[in-house]
C-alpha cells in the first residue's frame, strides 16, 4: 500500500486498530477496586474501569473523525491508488462525510458511557470494544460498493449492537436484545435473498455492475424484470428495518428502552446514519435506472409511503408515551421519516443527497445530546425515566434542564438550532423535487412532534413533583458533561453557521451508474 492509500483509509484503520488495542486493554488490565460496587465483587478485568476505557474509546473515535476531516481536505480523488479499493470499498467524499458523522456520534456515546456505567455500577467494560467494532462495520457499510462487502459490514455492525442492547442483563434488557436479534436476522436474511437474486439475474455483485445490467433490460439482453423487482422489494424491506421505518419499526421502542442509555444513543445515531448511507448508495447506483426511479414502477412511491407512515405513526404514538426514553425512541422513527423524504427527493433534486448528509449530522449531535442530558438528569437509583421524574428539575439542576431543553428544541426544529436547518434543507430539497404533498405532510408532522418535545420542557420548568414522589437526582460526571458541551457547541454552531457544512455536504454525492 502507498502512503496515499493508507492515509485515505486511515479513519477506518485507526478505529479498527483502536478496537483491537482496547479489547486487549480491557481483557488484560487490572480491575479498579475503587470503581466497584460496595460488595467489592470483581466480575472481570474491566470492572471499575469504565471511565478510563470510555475515554480511550472516545479518543480513538474523535481521532477517526479528525482523520476523516483531513482526508476530506486532502480530497479522496487526489489520493493516488485509493481507487484500487473499488468496488469493495468506495472511498469518496460521501463515505468520508458519513465516517466523520459516525465517529463523532460514537465518540459522544463512549463519553456518555464512561460516566453512566460507573454511576450505575454496570461493570461491563466490553461496551467500548463493541462500540468500536460496530463503528468499523458501520464505516465499511457506508463505503460498501459490493454486495458481499455490504453484508459482512452490516453483520459486523449489527452483532455488536445486539450485544450492547443486552449489556445490562436484566429480563427487560435480555428480551429487547433477543427481539432485536431475531428481527434483525430476519431482515438480514431478506437482504441476502435479494442479493442472491441480483447475482443470479446479473452475474455481478458490484453495485455499478448491477446497475449497468439492469439498464440493459428490454434491449435484447440483461436480467428478467420480475426477478429484479423482487430483489428490489427484498432489499428495500431489509434497509427499511435498519432505519426503523414504519411498519418495520416494532423492535425500536423495546430495544431503545431495554438497552443502557449510552447504547441507545449509539443505536439512534450510528446505526441509523450507516443504514441511510448504504440505502442511498444502493438505490442510486444499483437501482438508479430511470424506470426504477419512476413513480409508476420504481421505489420512490414505496419510500414516500414509508416516509409518511413513519412520520405520522411515530409522532402520534410518541405523544402518548409516559417514558421519556420511549418517547425519544419513537422520535427517532419520526426522524427516519423526515430523512426518507430527502431520499425520495434524490430522483429529481441535485441538492437532496447533501440535505440527507447534513440532516444526519444535525440529528446525530442533537440526539446524542438529548440522551446525554437524560443521563445527566438521573443518578443511580434515582434515574429520570418518566415525565413525572423530570418535574421541577429546572429548580434543582438548572444546567441539566437547560441542556436538555436545547437538544429537544433542536430535535423539534426550532431556529436557530442545527435541527431547524436540517429539516429546512430536507423540505427545500423536497420542494425542488416537486414533492409538495410529501413536504406538507412533513411540515405538519414537525408541528405535531413539537408537542411532545415541549411537553418535556413544560414538566421541567412548570410542574412541581407530586407529593411523596421519588425525585430524580442529577448525577455528577465529567465525561457526561464533556459530551454535552461538545454536542451543545455543535448544535449551536451548525445552527448559526450552517453554510460551510452544507456546502461540503452538497459535494459529497455518490457516483451513479
Amino acid at each position: 500500500m502507498t502512503f496515499d492509500v493508507v492515509y485515505g483509509l486511515s479513519p477506518l484503520l485507526v478505529v479498527a486498530l483502536g478496537a483491537l488495542l482496547l479489547m486487549l486493554a480491557e481483557a488484560f488490565g487490572k480491575p479498579n477496586p475503587q470503581g466497584l460496587a460496595p460488595t467489592g465483587e470483581v466480575s472481570d478485568a474491566g470492572a471499575g474501569r469504565a471511565g478510563e476505557l470510555g475515554m480511550g474509546a472516545a479518543v480513538v473515535l474523535f481521532v477517526g473523525a479528525a482523520l476523516s476531516l483531513g482526508v476530506w481536505l486532502a480530497g479522496p480523488d487526489n489520493l493516488v491508488g485509493l481507487e484500487l479499493t473499488r468496488p469493495y470499498l468506495i472511498w469518496d467524499r460521501f463515505t468520508v462525510f458519513v465516517c466523520f458523522t459516525l465517529c463523532l456520534g460514537g465518540g459522544l456515546s463512549c463519553l456518555l458511557a464512561g460516566g453512566y456505567l460507573t454511576e450505575h455500577e454496570i461493570d461491563r467494560a466490553e461496551f467500548f470494544p463493541l462500540v468500536l467494532f460496530s463503528t468499523v462495520g458501520a464505516m465499511a457499510l457506508a463505503a460498501a460498493g459490493e454486495l458481499l462487502t455490504l453484508f459482512v459490514a452490516l453483520e459486523t455492525m449489527s452483532l455488536g449492537v445486539y450485544a450492547l442492547v443486552g449489556l445490562r442483563r436484566t429480563p427487560r434488557s435480555s428480551e429487547a436484545a433477543l427481539k432485536y436479534f431475531l428481527l434483525g436476522s430476519f431482515a438480514a436474511a431478506l437482504m441476502l435473498f435479494g442479493a442472491a437474486l441480483l447475482y443470479g439475474a446479473t452475474g455481478r455483485t458490484d453495485l455499478a455492475g448491477i446497475g449497468q445490467a439492469i439498464a440493459a433490460i428490454g434491449q435484447g439482453e440483461g436480467p428478467g424484470a420480475a426477478q429484479v423487482l423482487i430483489a428490489l422489494v427484498l432489499v428495500v424491506v431489509g434497509l427499511a428495518f435498519k432505519v426503523s421505518a414504519v411498519p418495520f419499526h416494532m423492535w425500536t421502542p423495546d430495544a431503545y428502552e431495554g438497552a443502557p442509555t449510552p447504547a441507545t444513543s449509539y443505536m439512534a445515531v450510528a446505526v441509523k446514519t450507516a443504514a441511510f448511507a448504504v440505502m442511498v448508495r444502493v438505490l442510486l447506483i444499483a437501482f438508479g435506472d430511470e424506470r426504477l426511479t419512476s413513480w409508476a414502477s420504481g421505489w420512490p412511491p414505496v419510500l414516500a409511503t414509508l416516509a409518511v407512515a413513519s412520520m405520522t405513526v411515530a409522532n402520534l404514538v410518541a405523544g402518548r408515551q409516559s417514558s421519556v426514553k420511549r418517547m425519544l425512541a419513537y422520535s427517532s422513527i419520526a426522524h427516519a421519516g423526515y430523512a426518507l423524504v430527502a431520499v425520495v427527493a434524490t430522483i429529481r433534486s441535485p441538492a437532496a443527497e447533501g440535505s440527507i448528509l447534513f440532516y444526519l449530522l444535525t440529528y446525530t449531535v442533537s440526539t446524542a445530546g438529548a440522551f446525554g442530558a437524560l443521563i445527566l438528569c438521573g443518578s443511580r437509583g434515582k434515574e429520570a425515566v418518566s415525565y413525572e421524574d423530570l418535574a421541577g428539575i429546572a429548580k434543582r439542576h438548572p444546567a441539566a434542564a437547560m441542556a436538555f431543553s436545547l437538544f429537544l428544541l433542536s430535535l423539534a426544529g426550532v431556529p436557530p438550532t442545527a435541527g431547524f436547518f436540517g429539516k429546512l434543507y430536507v423540505f427545500q430539497a423536497a420542494i425542488d423535487a416537486e414533492l409538495y404533498v410529501l413536504t406538507v405532510v412533513g411540515l405538519l408532522n414537525s408541528l405535531v412532534g413539537a408537542y411532545y418535545y415541549l411537553r418535556v420542557i413544560v414538566f421541567m420548568y412548570m410542574r412541581e413533583p407530586a407529593p411523596g414522589a421519588t425525585l430524580a437526582v442529577p448525577m455528577r460526571s465529567g465525561y457526561v458533561a464533556s459530551a454535552l458541551v461538545i454536542a451543545a457547541v455543535l448544535v449551536i454552531a451548525l445552527g448559526v453557521l450552517p453554510n460551510v457544512t452544507l456546502e461540503w455536504a452538497a459535494i459529497a454525492t455518490v457516483g451513479r451508474s
